[in-house]
C-alpha cells in the first residue's frame, strides 16, 4: 500500500508530466522523470547513483577493543562500528542533500519517493523542507532491481490505490 504525504492526498498523487520518481536502496538510486501523464507514465532515466559497500568484515579493520573484567584475568569485547549499516545511513544523507539541490534548482515540482520503510525513514530524517514539500507520495516497497518499464506499472498502481 503506497503511502501518501498530506499534500500528496490533497493534490491527488499521480504521475504527471515532469513528475520525479526516485527509486532507491540503501545502495544505489535511480532518478526517473515522467514524460507522459499518469494514464499511461514513460519513465526516463534522469541520473543514477550507486555507492560502493562492501560486507562489514571486509571494511573492518582491526579486531574488536577489549577491557578488563571484574575476574581475574578476564576481558570482554567492545561491540565494533558496523561500517557497513553505517554507509547505507551515510547513503541516505547523501541522496537527501542531492534531492535538495535538484529542488534548489528546480529539477522538479513533484516527487514520489520509492524505497522501503527503513530507507524511507532515514530520508525523511535528512530531508529539507523545500523536498518534503515536494513530495507527493511514497511507495515502501524496494524495485531498485526492477526493469524501468516495470517500475512504470508497479507505481501507477500503487499510486492509483493509495
Amino acid at each position: 500500500m503506497a503511502g501518501t504525504t498530506a499534500r500528496g492526498a490533497r493534490n491527488m498523487a499521480n504521475l504527471s508530466e515532469g513528475t520525479w520518481i526516485v527509486v532507491t536502496d540503501s545502495e544505489k538510486a535511480l532518478f526517473l522523470r515522467n514524460l507522459t501523464d499518469h494514464q499511461n507514465p514513460n519513465l526516463e532515466v534522469v541520473a543514477k547513483e550507486r555507492q560502493e559497500n562492501p560486507p562489514d568484515h571486509v571494511q573492518g579493520a582491526n579486531r574488536p577493543g577489549r577491557i578488563a573484567d571484574n575476574g581475574p584475568g578476564q576481558k570482554s569485547a567492545y561491540e565494533d562500528t558496523d561500517w557497513h549499516e553505517l554507509a547505507k545511513e551515510r547513503f541516505a544523507a547523501d541522496l537527501s542533500d542531492l534531492l535538495y539541490k535538484r529542488a534548489h534548482r528546480g529539477d522538479f515540482d513533484r516527487l514520489v519517493l520509492v524505497a522501503s520503510p527503513a530507507v524511507l525513514g532515514h530520508l525523511r530524517d535528512g530531508m529539507h523542507k523545500e523536498v518534503i514539500d515536494k513530495v507527493i507520495a511514497e511507495v515502501p516497497k524496494t524495485l531498485t532491481n526492477h526493469p524501468v518499464r516495470e517500475i512504470e506499472k508497479l507505481v501507477k498502481r500503487e499510486l492509483e490505490h493509495a
